[in-house]
Order: C-alpha cells, then structure tokens, then sequence
C-alpha cells in the first residue's frame, strides 16, 4: 500500500501574511475555535498503483466567502486581504496569495497545479511517481507543464523541513497531520504561527472518521467543493469558475447518455503491484476517492461483500466475474496494461473472468484525484464502462493518455489548458 492551524490573537501576521482565526489560543486547547475538528494516519491506497447518483455540479457555493474586510474583492490580485475557510481550519486571512505550496497528498498537488501554482508545489508524497503518472495527462493539454520530480517526498513529514521549504501555504490536512508519528497538535500549531497556515482536508476521502479531538464540527466536502476552497484560499476564484464550467459540461453529457442501470456493467477496479497480492476498491462509497466513478454508476461486481482496500485472489475476483475490470496505476509508466492482461489471460482461473475474456480490462489513474485528474477520469471511465454511448476507449498499453479523436472527445482540452495558464 502506498505508502494544522491557529495563531495568537495577539501576535498579528507572520511573515506569510496571514491572520487565522482572532480569538484563537496557542497550546492548550489550541485550534478550538479555529479548527473545527481528522485522523489516520494510515497511507492512501493508491501506494498498489505500482502495480449511486452523480456527485452535483460545482454549486457548492455555501459556507465560502471570498473575504473582504479590507477591501479585497477575492480576485487574488494581492491589493488587500481577503479570507478562505475550511474544515477542520476555520477561517483564514490571507494578505497575498499564495505561490509556494507544500502538500502530502495528490488532491491537493493537483489542486495547486489547477490553479497555475503547479511550478509552485514544494513537497509532496512519492513525487517521482506521481509526477510521472500526471505527465501521463498533462501531456495533452497544450501549453501546459509540469514537474515534480526530486520534490521533498512529505508522506512522513519532518517538522526541520517544513522550516526549510519555508512554503507560503501548507495545502494539507493538520488533523492527518496529527496521526504521523512525531507529531501533535502543538507541533502543527507551532508551524502554522512560524511558517505558514495550514488549509486542506482529506479525511473526506472515504469518510473516514477523525480522532477524538478533531471530531467536534469536523466536515465533510466532495471533490469540487473543497477544491473551491482551496481556490478562495489562492484568490483564484476565476480559474476555479472556469473549470468547474467544464466540469458542469461533462456531467451535463454523462447524464444524457448515461444507460439504464439494467443495461450497465458489473465493474471492478483493483490494483497489484505484482499480480499476486491483488486489492479490491469501491466505486461507490461516499468521498472524493470515487468521485470519477460515482457519476457514471456502474454496478459494482462485488455488490458491497468485499472491503473497499482489502485483498482477493483470482478465484475471489472470478466469483464476482465482473464484466470491466479497472486497474488503478495502470497509466503511470512504471506499469505495462499489456503485461497485466497477459498475466490475467495466462492464469487458468482469472483467464475465465468475463472482463478478460472479453478484453475489457482497462487502465485508470490515481484515486486522490484533483480536479484536472477528475475531468480525464470521468472521460477515460465513461469510455471504459460505456463505450457505446460514450466512444471507444482504445486499447492502452503504455504512454501518454491516448489521443481521443476532438469530435469524441467528452471536454476541451483547450479550456482547461487555458484556466490552468490563467488565459481568458
């Protein structure tokens, strides 16, 4: 498996200019009324990748005020102050927006990458990994670049370093932060008043629940939603606009072509980095895990009879005989689909698997998907469960996202290259 937020009322903006949360107390019960209240410290399952309804469109506009007690009108044009709240921080105020970002997890990169601060991203978990499974995509919006190769990698991080990566914005969530052995809420406190603010959640991955003393007000957000947070947060409220458009478009069009569910696929996605220790996920628990999947409703081949995360051997993945398998990691260039469906054609019991038979196994990204991550999974999936009604999803073995003819094509790559770059 793959392998927060207050200051003292008293002591004004640190050097980041920021102003959290006034009122707030440092030790103690530091945080109380300035973060809400999440935990575990255990490793996105997206670290095999080596190996219901539609989410609703982007109006979630409640509970997110672009700030302007000082006169800022939330463009992020850095003329005055201007606020961003989000579970479990509270409410931040922001003097500048942000440039330099550190980050732990996927989501948040991605996010930092929408909003043109992809240059600007400093740390990150398995960074050679992901910057390499991005690119993947990224190589198809023109006019865009990206790399994040020989960053910090942040999965474990040091408290030394974040002192040293000296970032304007810690684009994670102090409550996961907490669950990381070393550290503890006065250590997040501490490097939130001397570096910078932290703003992220992730523990709406899957819904997963916080420790005791996150718990109180804690908040779940889909995808989307915090991504438009986090745009507050950069004063990037017309890049967020922009893609969620697209974003809207595409949910707009799944759902007119969308099949009857009698007429949909039993689907599963797993992940292996070796093809002998296989994990089976959901595609229809609550979070922004499933966030591509969810939309699209497939019906799922283990029906709810196997954890989300856990193991299953072939015999398993045979009795639920699923009709499309899904293969996370299967784009990121460490992997070769070819080589994975050879594998599965090759064994006497996963070669009876419909799914193989039928050569219906297929690759996806990475589960902690930001929002650019977001738009082409829902296309790649789309193509994947429903070729009839959505185009066919050629067969990939290895390289950039395939090249989809423009008129199959199910968003324009051009405006979302065109709100990454800040062009109108």
């Amino acid at each position: 498996m793959d392998a927060a937020d207050a200051t003292d009322a008293t002591s004004g903006p640190t050097r980041r200019g920021y102003l959290a949360c006034a009122g707030a107390a440092i030790g103690g019960g530091a945080l109380a009324g300035c973060l809400g209240g999440a935990s575990s410290a255990e490793s996105p399952e997206d670290g095999t990748e080596s190996g219901g309804s539609a989410e609703s469109p982007a109006s979630e506009e409640s509970g997110r005020e672009a700030a302007d007690e000082e006169g800022s009108d939330g463009s992020g044009d850095g003329t005055g102050s201007y606020t961003a709240s989000i579970s479990p921080v509270g409410e931040v105020t922001f003097e500048a927006p942000p440039e330099t970002v550190f980050t732990r997890l996927t989501h948040h990169a991605d996010m930092a990458l929408a909003l043109g601060r992809g240059d600007g991203v400093t740390a990150m978990h398995a960074p050679d990994y992901y910057d390499a499974l991005w690119n993947q995509f990224v190589a198809r919006l023109p006019g865009v670049s990206l790399d994040w190769s020989g960053l910090y990698s942040s999965w474990g991080p040091d408290k030394e370093t974040l002192y040293e990566l000296d970032s304007d914005i810690h684009l994670a969530d102090p409550a996961w932060v907490t669950q990381v052995e070393g550290w503890d809420r006065s250590d997040v406190d501490e490097i939130a008043e001397n570096v910078s603010p932290w703003f992220g959640n992730s523990l709406s991955d899957r819904h997963q629940e916080p420790a005791a003393e996150w718990a109180d007000g804690y908040e779940y957000y889909e995808l989307w939603e915090q991504f438009g947070r986090v745009a507050d947060a950069f004063g990037e409220r017309a890049r967020y606009e922009a893609l969620a458009a697209v974003r809207e478009e595409l949910l707009a069009a799944i759902d007119e072509r969308l099949p009857p569910e009698s007429e949909r696929p039993n689907a599963a996605l797993i992940a292996s980095g070796d093809m002998e220790t296989v994990y089976a996920y959901a595609l229809d628990n609550p979070g922004f895990l499933t966030s591509h999947a969810r939309p699209l409703a497939p019906n799922p081949a283990f029906d709810g009879s196997v954890e989300s995360g856990a193991t299953v051997d072939f015999e398993r993945l045979l009795e639920a005989d699923p009709d499309v398998i899904l293969f996370l990691g299967g784009m990121q260039p460490g992997t070769s689909m070819a080589e994975v469906r050879s594998t599965l054609e090759g064994d006497p019991v996963a070669s009876e698997i419909t799914a193989v038979r039928n050569e219906r196994v297929h690759p996806q990204g990475a589960r902690y998907q930001g929002p650019i991550l977001n738009l082409f999974q829902l296309e790649m999936t789309a193509k994947q469960l429903y070729p009839d009604a959505f185009g066919e999803w050629p067969t990939y073995d290895e390289g950039p996202y395939p090249e989809i003819p423009e008129p199959e094509r199910l968003f324009d790559r051009q405006r979302v290259a065109d709100a990454i770059n800040g062009e109108p």
